[in-house]
């Protein structure tokens, strides 16, 4: 960890290098922002053309102040910043928040100059926030910082925030602030010109005061070494992760490239990153502070049984209907439970799930109902739904809510649909820590992703297997005979001598070089056979009369063979034929697809999923980084949607799931041991049903 980090969050004093005495700048605003909101330790405005900057003395320099400065808010302009930071180096300072823009995120000159700063601060040990950021804010009692120049200040809480955009950042501190939503940490990143997510995710980790970590992200830096540490957040500590990475559309990572100069990854990488280590991955602000208050104060339920409490029937019809919708479960009260319902509930009520305490309910009848669903013993969760009438103002249900509510360690998501004292209901329900929601569907969706997180972190902890069994120097004989080729290029039956060489199961094959070797070889194989042509001038075989099928006899093995020399000898006369494949003809399986795919930013991708329409039409695959875990393995299988045909439909018997299992792992490992595979395409692997194994028919790989 970046022992730095604790001068930059708790600095015992501060220069800030570009304080201004002018109204509206941003040297005055973050200056103020410091000084009158109770920060604990001394702070200096640094500018040499004033004597006192807010009735502060102002130091020329920061070689001009006369004590120890642990931090520096430097906003000068761009040019400037390389003198700065080693003024700063000379003066011992530990931190550096550089809020100045003007750097790689206008192009190249900008990137020289950052690199510069980069290089300066490195000489003297001195840690760097930014640049193009728009500061930190750190809540705690005991230092008080405000190092922004915003005028929203959330109040202190247990959620930390890190954003790679300044914008976003003050966005989510005025919806923080709006929503009373109590932060324990904001960093603005900016350009990540050193300190970076790694490093604050790591300081977060330990960080006492943070219950839960959100992010806004462009891009990453070293996205393995940020898997393993969010792994260990997540997995290991148990502090969830909400985090937006935008740049989702091809505009969209162009505009996010532009913007902080971020290199964007594939979407499906950042899907399968965040699925690897545990993150929840939300697409707006409202999404990361609607889940993130939940987890900030409600405790994670142990089961996904929920109850539904309402006064309105069609409102609680649309709350199940997003429970379902979420995967989570209507809960099944006890006997007891029903019993004791009825004993003061209307005849008209439903005693069901979702319990209709209908609408003439006071606050009484509700707090009576909701006390006995929080006492059942089926039920994991509640979500309260109240509709304003004349029978119970919306604020009293909130205080009712808001009394039960620390007797139990259940889960409670207010929905309280009124607009009459929204703010006054919403304060009621936090003083309890009791997230609110204006529709139930986000409520549902809290829970669901509360009810994953609690999953996540009960999973098996699993490694990376590594096979011993394969044949690497196989491998290697391939690529470099390859790599002589013109145009470089890997062959059908090279291909399956490179799964061969790491077991994945393929279909007997040989290539065969004249016509008097057919009958031989295809004997040792077994009919029913395919042939195809093996050139490197062909890629689309079937164009030219390359492929014969259900071949059966020696006599049709030969008459195809010498249909398709003519067929090819016609249409592609300068090809260079090195052979032709024979395989043997599959039985009819299960059609999947596995394969690899390169990512700039991830490196190797594995991808799974059934072959035919539900990969060309709809899209039904999963990604995963490699290398891959067993449990990565497991869940690339389960995550597909059309995993149900696997696990036997329609009167088949389920598919032999732990084959597809080893052979993505074989895969996984194949690419990390031989990155120079560019693609990997095994389409399709036919899976046959349980216990009876699959094979690769088709392999394609480039380099």
């Amino acid at each position: 960890m970046n022992a730095n980090l604790k001068f930059i969050f708790w600095p015992r004093s501060i220069a800030v290098i570009g304080a201004s005495t002018r109204s509206g700048s941003v040297g005055q605003a973050t200056f103020a922002n410091i000084l009158m909101n109770g920060y604990t330790g001394i702070v200096y405005p640094v500018n040499p053309s004033v004597r006192s900057v807010l009735g502060v003395k102002a130091y020329p320099s920061v070689l001009h102040i006369p004590d120890e400065v642990d931090l520096a808010v430097i906003i000068v302009p761009a040019s400037s910043v390389p003198m700065i930071i080693e003024e700063c180096g000379q003066k011992n300072v530990k931190g550096a928040i550089i809020i100045t823009a003007g750097f790689k995120e206008i192009g190249e000159s900008g990137a020289k100059l950052e690199y510069r700063i980069k290089e300066i601060a490195a000489k003297h040990n001195l840690s760097l926030i930014g640049p193009n950021c728009f500061g930190m804010i750190n809540s705690d009692q005991r230092v008080r910082l405000n190092a922004t120049f915003g005028k929203a200040l959330p109040p202190a809480g247990n959620i930390a925030f890190v954003s790679q955009s300044g914008a976003v950042g003050v966005t989510a501190l005025e919806y923080a602030e709006s929503e009373g939503i109590g932060l324990s940490k904001f960093i603005s990143i900016g350009n990540k010109a050193d300190i970076n997510e790694n490093e604050l995710l790591e300081y977060l980790r330990d960080d006492e005061q943070t219950k839960v970590i959100i992010l806004y992200l462009e891009d990453i830096v070293y996205p393995k070494h940020f898997m393993d540490i969010a792994y260990d957040v997540t997995s290991n500590i148990g502090k969830p992760i909400l985090a937006i990475k935008s740049g989702r559309t091809v505009e969209g990572a162009k505009a996010a490239s532009s913007h902080t100069g971020a290199l964007a990854g594939s979407d499906e990488a950042y899907n399968a990153f965040m699925h690897q280590c545990g993150i929840i991955r939300v697409d707006t602000v409202s999404e990361l502070f609607d889940y993130a208050k939940a987890f900030s104060g409600q405790p994670i339920p142990k089961s996904r049984n929920i109850a539904i409490i309402t006064n309105a029937g069609g409102i609680g019809i649309m709350a199940t209907d997003s429970v379902i919708r979420n995967e989570l479960y209507l809960s099944q009260y006890t006997e007891q439970t029903k019993q004791k319902l009825r004993e003061f509930l209307p005849a008209s009520a439903s005693i069901n799930n979702p319990l209709d305490v209908i609408g003439d309910s006071d606050e009484k009848r509700y707090a009576q109902a909701l006390k006995l669903l929080l006492e059942d013993e089926n039920v994991d969760g509640v979500i309260t739904i109240w509709t304003p009438t004349l029978m119970a103002e919306t604020k009293i249900i909130a205080q009712e809510i808001s009394k039960l509510a620390p007797n139990y360690s259940k889960p409670i998501m207010g929905c309280l649909l009124s607009l009459e004292n929204t703010k006054e209901v919403i304060q009621t329900l936090w003083q309890s820590k009791i997230p609110y929601y204006p529709f139930p569907e986000t409520a549902a969706q809290a829970l669901a992703d509360m009810c994953s997180f609690y999953d996540w972190t009960q999973l098996p902890k699993s490694q990376v297997k590594v096979f011993d069994d394969v044949k690497k120097k196989t491998v290697e004989d391939i690529i470099k005979h390859a790599q002589k080729r013109s145009p470089v290029s890997i062959l059908e039956f090279e291909g399956y001598k490179i799964l061969n060489a790491y077991k994945i199961p393929v279909l007997p094959n040989t290539l065969v070089k004249s016509k008097h070797e057919l009958i031989p070889k295809a004997k040792e194989i077994g009919y029913p056979i395919v042939m195809k042509i093996v050139s490197p001038d062909i890629l689309h075989k079937t164009d030219v009369g390359g492929v014969a099928v259900d071949i059966t006899s020696d006599d049709e093995l030969v008459r195809k063979f010498n249909e398709m020399q003519a067929k090819i000898k016609e249409l592609k006369p300068d090809a260079k034929i090195e052979g032709y494949l024979l395989q043997k003809m599959a039985e009819r399986g299960v059609e999947t697809i596995m394969g690899i795919k390169k990512d700039p930013q991830f490196g190797s991708l594995i991808m799974f999923g059934l072959g035919g329409i539900y990969v060309e039409v709809l899209k039904d695959v999963s990604f995963r980084i490699c290398p891959i875990k067993a449990l990565s393995a497991i869940h690339m299988i389960q995550d597909i949607k059309s995993y149900r045909i696997l696990k036997g439909f329609r009167g088949k018997g389920p598919a032999d799931v732990p084959t597809i299992e080893e052979a993505l792992q074989r895969l996984s490992q194949l690419t990390t041991d031989f990155p120079e595979f560019t693609e990997i395409d095994i389409n399709p692997f036919v899976v046959y049903e349980k216990g009876n194994g699959a094979f690769a028919i088709d392999a394609r790989f480039l380099l």
